[in-house]
């Protein structure tokens, strides 16, 4: 399949790398990070689910503010995310859950993480552990502490750009791990080829779409 627009793709990369490198960098000191702020990025993967990022970040950030992120109950989380994103009731259920998966003493949850050295693996661990939780969740997850930068997160912005740049036919409809992993294996190589790391290449794509370097 010939690779489209790439021009355009560099062009975009040279005006964003600057802060693209600064964001990974950001990601990359959480794989140091206490738990709560590892579980806080966490949370933010599952609310992201159907709902924008700044929504979801900002459910977050009331949840540390109010002290309800790693002590609140399943109706006191729900309740407040019910202003934030969608499907809150179902939302919180999962929050409460992987909470007391991965709660316990400190630096439970980063010792756990850090046993894995391998990416896909700590993933699929992710994707068994975590109600809520598929590849493009559990990829975002491990890459937004530092943890994932290999793996591709194929939410409705990123496969659109690939689509756009010939990586994709069309927009598949559902994702089965299956053809997760088969999307993933193309967008490597097409890093590869346009010499742009796999979590720059997201970052870029998210940005065109939104006009910023989020997460």
């Amino acid at each position: 399949m010939a690779y489209r627009h790439l021009d355009e793709l560099r062009a975009d990369w040279r005006q964003t790398h600057a802060e693209i490198d600064r964001r990974l960098a950001e990601f990359r000191r959480l794989r140091t990070a206490k738990d709560e702020r590892v579980f806080a990025e966490l949370a933010f993967c599952l609310f992201a689910i159907q709902t924008s990022a700044r929504r979801s970040e900002a459910a977050v950030r009331e949840l540390v503010a109010r002290d309800l992120l790693w002590r609140g109950t399943v109706a006191e989380v729900a309740h407040m995310l019910r202003r934030h994103v969608r499907f809150h009731n179902h939302k919180a259920a999962y929050l409460a859950a992987a909470r007391g998966r991965f709660a316990g003493s400190p630096g439970t949850f980063r010792r756990q993480l850090d046993a894995f050295a391998d990416a896909s693996k700590a993933r699929e661990w992710l994707v068994r552990e975590i109600d809520g939780f598929g590849y493009k969740e559990a990829s975002h997850f491990l890459r937004n502490v530092g943890r994932g930068e290999d793996l591709a997160i194929l939410d409705r912005h990123v496969l659109k750009n690939l689509r756009r740049h010939g990586i994709l036919r069309s927009i598949p409809d559902s994702l089965p791990p299956r053809r997760y992993l088969e999307i993933e294996g193309n967008v490597r190589r097409f890093a590869q080829a346009v010499d742009i790391p796999m979590a720059a290449l997201d970052l870029v794509f998210w940005s065109r779409e939104t006009g910023e370097v989020f997460k």
